[in-house]
């Protein structure tokens, strides 16, 4: 920790859901935060973080922060409650644990949690207690599966060339993700590449955002049809003697095949298909073609439909034809989070996991909480919950599902929580945690290559109290606490990790502050082979027994309609189509200046966003007689949602996008965004399509 004049700069690190996991130097003033900047001398960070995060102080120092445990006095979601000790609060849930267990055995008892702080410590140490306890596992699908299984169908590895590279391309293309929003260091390494090098940026999304107005090529295509703009550019680079022979044939698994079978796939044939323009499909597959040095920066939001894993495995199907992946400055890139190398084992309870243990889908939350039997996989009702580090009663899909089933007189919630969130207002007892700033825990960036430290800096206002602290007094009072793994600080735990990985202690650590695991040219860049076993990009997937990250559980098994999934990269529609009962397609894109719901509480956040709005076409908007702030409803088979119009010509017409996740309570109703996303899986190891939902839309 550096001094200067009365404010003292701490070293940390953003423990929110975001590839950037941006290294931060945080100003301190007498025990408080003042700005929070980028850390100019992190090689990926580069000085430059998102504005909610440089403004962190509006969140730490809120005052509607919990302060103290919290036990429901009055009907649930009511919102009638009695402050208590930690004691107290703790015992209420111990007990209610065991007499769940009692009557219905352990797996009715379902900790449940997700990406509200990335830290590994804090995060993942719910899951010793579940291994322990041998309550329900846990199969978290609500953000990355589709993405994580595209991109291993096609290379194997979950890796891919240094994402610094960008800043050394002729050619960026940053596909379904708006950088400029959700992890504006993609934007630093590409700015510089065109200002330092005269490089393009092509930028392909469903609507005109921040992040396609900085693009030389915008591709505004309609939600879902991704896969047909990756073969049309593909069939183009097979035609114009663009494609690179020599590396798909020494590196591919079937390029003759791939070649017969896009023959047919057209840009007409795209274009119809995503509303792009023939002469823009065409110039796209030029410029990737001609330029060697291309950087396909593929990102998750265009992986959230049904046919998501198909659009991310065609995309990064195009780099391997090109053969981009044999220059600095080329290839395809997506998460890094396979280079890490840290040891879990002890935190998460490894050694006593039983794989007979039934597990539940995190996207199918509102069925696993009424009681759907297919759902439930065979076993009991949940009936006793713990939930650490999401909201799922404002994220989580089916929306209606959710809330009837946290009303259940016999479900038993128990929510550790930084504010009196959505899903803290229907639970049992309510427990105040810490924020980053101050617990000890450790990050790594999947959107680049370092392991960041995030020591406690400031102490925690009122009774705050980390994850960690939560997990071993509730293992005391449950009767695990000797297993391994507890009994120990986050520090300790941190450095059994470090240690593991050669990195040192904690204490070392944190003079170095992180550590760069870049793998070196030749293992990012598949130089010597992909990730499969016989070393070759696969054009043509094993759908349901390629190895993945986030493969389901036997208890679940494969997902969704994956018989219908293509031999090669391909077009296929099993998106929510459009029909004349629903007309529009709907997409709930991310706010920029909110994280899923995280910043959803903080005033200048709340106050740049406005209200929750429907950018609608504004031809779109005429036929319907609707004009800018017009009050407007949209609904399907799950539900309705009141907005308010924005009229917006930076989509095609026919889609709709509303930005979030706004609070429920933010909206009339009390009901939010997510009463209208579907909970089915996306084939063929889950997820959930938050950008895949056919809705009408009508004057309210």
């Amino acid at each position: 920790m550096n001094t200067h004049a009365s404010i003292q700069i701490g070293h940390s690190a953003c423990p929110h859901d975001c590839p950037s996991t941006c290294a931060l130097d945080v100003e301190i003033i007498d025990g408080r935060i003042g700005r929070v900047h980028g850390a100019k001398d992190n090689s990926y960070t580069a000085g430059v973080i998102c504005a909610k995060v440089a403004r962190y102080a509006e969140r730490i120092h809120h005052p509607d922060r919990l302060l103290k445990p919290l036990v429901r006095a009055g009907a649930k979601g009511e919102g009638t409650w009695m402050a208590a000790s930690w004691e107290a609060a703790l015992d209420r849930v111990a007990e209610a644990f065991i007499k769940a267990e009692e009557r219905l055995g352990s797996e009715t008892v379902w900790p449940y949690f997700y990406a509200g702080t990335m830290g590994l410590v804090q995060r993942d140490s719910i899951d010793r207690l579940r291994h322990a306890k041998r309550y329900s596992g846990f199969f978290g699908t609500i953000c990355t599966n589709a993405a994580w299984t595209g991109w291993m169908m096609g290379a194997g590895a979950l890796r891919g060339p240094d994402p610094r590279e960008m800043a050394k391309s002729d050619c960026v293309v940053i596909w379904g993700t708006n950088a400029v929003a959700t992890q504006v260091n993609v934007m630093t390494h590409a700015i510089r590449a065109r200002k330092e090098r005269g490089a393009k940026i092509v930028v392909i999304d469903i609507y005109d955002n921040p992040t396609m107005k900085q693009a030389d090529l915008g591709l505004v295509l309609k939600p879902g049809t991704d896969g047909a703009l990756a073969c049309a550019v593909m069939h183009v680079l097979f035609r114009d003697g663009l494609a690179d022979r020599a590396f798909l044939d020494k590196h591919t698994d079937d390029p003759q095949g791939l070649e017969a079978h896009l023959k047919t796939r057209t840009p007409q044939w795209a274009a119809d298909i995503t509303g792009l323009p023939v002469a823009d499909i065409e110039a796209f597959a030029r410029l990737v073609g001609e330029t060697k040095r291309t950087f396909f920066r593929l990102g998750y939001g265009f992986t959230r439909n049904r046919n998501g894993v198909v659009n991310m495995h065609a995309a990064l199907s195009i780099a391997a034809v090109t053969g981009c992946w044999q220059y600095e400055g080329g290839g395809a890139f997506h998460s890094n989070s396979g280079i890490f190398g840290l040891d879990k084992s002890l935190i998460e309870g490894q050694s006593f996991r039983d794989g007979s243990i039934r597990s539940l889908d995190q996207s199918q939350t509102g069925r696993v909480l009424t009681n759907d039997a297919a759902a439930l996989h065979g076993g009991p009702p949940v009936t006793a919950m713990l939930i650490q580090n999401t909201n799922p009663a404002n994220v989580a899909p089916e929306q209606r599902l959710v809330r009837q089933g946290f009303l259940r007189d016999d479900l038993f919630t128990c929510v550790h929580e930084q504010f009196m969130t959505d899903t803290a207002k229907l639970a049992d007892v309510v427990l105040p945690a810490t924020m980053f700033l101050e617990h000890d825990d450790i990050y790594r960036g999947g959107g680049h290559q370092h392991i960041l430290l995030g020591p406690k800096l400031v102490d925690a206002p009122g009774e705050a109290m980390p994850n960690l602290y939560v997990i071993e007094e509730l293992a005391k009072r449950l009767g695990v606490a000797d297993m391994p793994g507890f009994g120990l600080s986050a520090r300790e735990h941190l450095d059994w990790m470090l240690e593991k990985r050669g990195l040192g202690t904690f204490d070392s650590f944190k003079a170095e502050r992180w550590a760069d695991v870049q793998p070196d040219f030749d293992t990012a860049h598949f130089v010597h082979g992909f990730g499969h076993p016989d070393g070759k990009f696969r054009f043509r997937p094993d759908w349901t027994n390629t190895p993945a990250p986030n493969r389901p559980p036997a208890s679940i098994g494969i997902q969704g309609p994956h018989t219908l999934l293509p031999e090669f990269p391909d077009h296929v529609e099993l998106i929510e189509m459009a029909d004349p009962e629903h007309p529009f397609r709907l997409a709930t894109s991310p706010a920029r200046n909110f994280l899923n719901s995280s910043f959803s509480y903080t005033p200048t956040s709340v106050k740049r966003e406005g209200r929750p709005e429907l950018m609608l076409h504004p031809e779109d908007a005429a036929t319907l007689g609707l004009g800018e702030g017009d009050r407007v409803e949209i609904g399907n088979m799950r539900g309705e949602v009141i907005l308010h119009v924005k009229l917006f010509d930076g989509v095609r017409r026919g889609v709709v996008i509303a930005e979030g996740i706004w609070p429920n309570d933010a909206h009339e109703r009390g009901e939010g965004i997510n009463v209208l996303t579907g909970a089915d899986p996306i084939a063929p190891y889950g997820g959930a399509a938050f950008h895949d939902i056919k809705v009408w839309v009508k004057a309210a």
